[in-house]
């Protein structure tokens, strides 16, 4: 089995081929600026080969055209023609309540789907877009949906609910419903699977660390608290945004700075965070090199981003009695050594004692990287969402 996986954002489409058989990507790429100047088409093959295709990419179907048109080509394909693509997974990033599973995508599923645009009207309206762009480009292969928030709607209502009148909560569905949820679910089992424990015996605490971030309390394989909430904002200080703060600064700020909800939105989702703070990048690469040069700002981001997480798996462990495995992953988590060695300094009294010479230089690999003598263990798993998106897909489409 083919499945092609798409994850379309307003102005891009990242996508991978996958064989099922052997799990193996057969190509993979990004169509990017999508209905602006300078639209093109990223392919990159199984031995590492990258082409572009520069063109006039105007809407999503159109992208999605061009795609399937690569991925048939005599020059650069991989299949032969477009009956071979068995499936379609789509990363959505908002399933509400309603959805607390991956599901096939029928006309039921679509409107529901649709229903919770409201909650994520910078992602769900675009992922909406690929599945209608596929339904009319190849309308007898079938569409399953993933969800970002599915793993977490194990939650329990006293860990999901916010301190606000209760009727706000019925009327619009205000509570937290976390992110990551593909990627925290993956490097669990992954890493379980790897340690060769069952993962309903487990206590576990995922950090997935990107530009975007956030943490998952897992308990016997279920979520039962996550760092973001009703939006990603919530939870750890990430590239942009600002995570945890006080909601009396947005009105002050409000008021001081004379500022209206447009330019609140902007001002915590992308110029704060590690950017706003440290006045440098929201890349952690540049702040470190700052950070090396002895720039106090760069000192001081890098220390508020290791406290935070700190603090929040020191809420987790408590929340659930304990932590057996403690994960990193992400584009920080996998590769960030000092972050990770920020992160795990003074954890002994949760029984986690990093091993420095193992963690110093590790990057994108599986690994453990605690000390023998340590009683948990932390990881380094490398995510991937889009195999979690197939192996889904083919989940949903193997019951029907």
């Amino acid at each position: 089995m083919k499945i092609l996986v798409l994850n379309c954002g307003s102005s891009s489409i990242k996508y991978q081929l996958f064989n099922m058989v052997t799990k193996d990507v057969l190509a993979k790429g990004i169509v990017e600026k999508i209905g602006l100047k300078g639209s093109f088409l990223k392919l990159e093959k199984p031995g590492g080969e990258k082409v572009q295709f520069d063109g006039e990419i105007v809407d999503h179907q159109i992208g999605i055209e061009f795609v399937l048109g690569v991925l048939t080509s005599k020059k650069h394909g991989c299949i032969e023609n477009l009956s071979e693509i068995e499936a379609v997974g789509h990363r959505v990033a908002h399933g509400g309540e309603k959805f607390s599973d991956s599901t096939y995508i029928d006309d039921y599923a679509y409107s529901e789907i649709e229903k919770c645009c409201e909650l994520a009207p910078l992602h769900n309206p675009a992922n909406l877009k690929g599945i209608n762009a596929m339904r009319t480009l190849l309308p007898g292969v079938r569409q399953v949906a993933v969800f970002d928030t599915s793993f977490h709607q194990t939650m329990p209502d006293y860990a999901y609910m916010y301190g606000i009148p209760y009727s706000l909560y019925t009327k619009y569905a205000v509570r937290r419903y976390g992110f990551h949820g593909t990627s925290h679910k993956f490097v669990a089992k992954k890493a379980c699977e790897f340690l060769g424990k069952d993962i309903e015996g487990m206590k576990i605490i995922t950090c997935h660390l990107g530009n975007g971030a956030s943490l998952a309390a897992i308990d016997r394989g279920k979520s039962v608290d996550t760092s973001m909430g009703f939006t990603p904002v919530e939870g750890l200080i990430m590239g942009t945004r600002t995570g945890d703060l006080d909601l009396g600064v947005l009105t002050f700020l409000m008021a001081k700075e004379k500022i209206d909800l447009g330019s609140v939105n902007n001002l915590i989702n992308k110029q704060s965070g590690m950017l706003g703070v440290t006045g440098i990048s929201s890349d952690m690469r540049e702040i470190e090199i700052e950070a090396e040069k002895e720039n106090k700002r760069a000192i001081m981001g890098l220390k508020m981003y290791d406290y935070r997480v700190k603090k929040y798996i020191g809420a987790y462990s408590a929340a659930m009695g304990g932590i057996d495995l403690l994960i990193f992953t992400g584009g920080i988590g996998e590769n960030a050594c000092n972050t990770r060695r920020g992160i795990c300094e003074n954890l002994g009294f949760l029984n986690l004692e990093l091993d420095e010479d193992i963690n110093k230089g590790l990057r994108g690999e599986t690994a453990i990287i605690s000390k023998d003598n340590s009683k948990g263990t932390i990881m380094v798993v490398p995510t991937n969402e889009e195999l979690v998106i197939a192996e889904d897909t083919q989940r949903i489409i193997s019951k029907m």
